[in-house]
């Protein structure tokens, strides 16, 4: 009788989680971060809460991307207002030398420290990372760090950090135009140092951006931008030391920036542009959506942020705040960044 009644309520339960899964997420807040931007052109944005309240919001900006005047900038968003930008880290070496920055990634640790990742160099095959750290939530920072050789900080999304305290980086190298690779650096010592991890160094896919979401029983998985026209993925069953094959997701990729979250009650999200490749890469990035999955592996669209066709909106960024509602930050036609609130 009790089997009988387990095997029922595992029938009752399964379609109701299935439901709970797919159920959409509602658009309550949407807004431009910059009133009158700063620069020509922005991209690559990152968002972190510091606070309860409280988010810090970066991206790249200048005349135009990979020129010499691109810098970070930084802002503070809460319910009220959002500060005014100001530059946080440029790429000046010496008077007569000076480089693009590029991709900034905001994170804060368990112990407290707020870092901020970005890359320095003339392209992305020849970048160096750099990173600043806060102790007071982004009011004061370090000067920059040249991270060590080999060690390039989360190309694009955030890291996590585990229950033991390390933290996982989601890395990846442009090595040529046709040979992408994603990796993981990892710190078991609050950023001090790092260990690179490779993932499927064999594999033909070229991969890169990658993010990390979190499972039952030291389960991870990584959902990486593509040139072959999918969201490609591999898992890790310990805890992100070793990695096994990447392989195609369902979800397209018009090799575009992508970025994905754990939800506190084991959703997981990912923000993505859904068209497939073609003759001109703007009009693949026209249309922007947040999908929604309980296993990793099915997939559902639960949110439309944009539905364009010529204008660009790109390279998401996406939390959960303490509040238990969705910021997703993008680049709203490299003019400005634009920031939604789900729920």
């Amino acid at each position: 009788m009790l089997k009988k009644l387990s095997l029922l309520s595992a029938l009752l339960f399964f379609p109701f989680l299935a439901l709970y899964a797919q159920k959409r997420l509602k658009i309550i807040k949407q807004e431009l971060v910059f009133t009158n931007p700063p620069f020509k052109e922005c991209h690559a944005s990152t968002l972190l809460e510091v606070k309860p309240g409280i988010l810090l919001a970066a991206c790249f900006g200048g005349s135009q991307e990979g020129k010499e005047d691109v810098s970070i900038w930084l802002c503070k968003i809460n319910s009220e207002k959002i500060s005014t930008a100001q530059i946080i880290a440029d790429g000046v070496i010496n008077d007569t030398l000076r480089y693009p920055t590029w991709n900034p990634v905001l994170f804060k640790s368990q112990a407290g420290k707020t870092f901020l990742f970005y890359k320095v160099g003339p392209n992305p095959r020849a970048w160096w990372g750099m990173v600043k750290t806060s102790t007071d939530d982004g009011l004061n920072w370090s000067s920059p760090q040249k991270l060590p050789d080999g060690i390039l900080g989360p190309i694009k999304n955030k890291p996590i950090q585990l229950a033991n305290g390390y933290i996982l980086s989601p890395s990846s190298v442009e090595v040529t135009e046709n040979k992408w690779r994603a990796h993981i650096e990892l710190s078991k010592d609050d950023g001090e140092s790092w260990q690179y991890i490779p993932i499927d160094t064999a594999s033909e896919y070229n991969v890169i951006q990658p993010s990390i979401l979190t499972y039952k029983n030291q389960r991870l998985q990584v959902l990486c931008r593509s040139k072959e026209g999918s969201v490609i993925q591999s898992w890790s069953e310990d805890g992100g030391l070793h990695w096994g094959s990447l392989n195609k997701t369902a979800l397209l990729n018009p090799n575009s920036g992508t970025d994905a979250v754990t939800l506190r009650d084991g959703r997981q999200l990912i923000v993505y542009n859904p068209d497939v490749p073609g003759k001109e890469w703007f009009n693949n990035r026209g249309k922007l959506r947040i999908a929604c999955s309980m296993d990793g592996q099915k997939w559902n669209d639960v949110a439309v942020l944009e539905d364009g066709t010529n204008e660009e909106y790109s390279y998401p960024a996406i939390i959960q705040t303490s509040d238990g509602l969705i910021h997703v930050l993008y680049t709203y036609d490299r003019k400005n960044i634009k920031h939604v609130v789900l729920q």
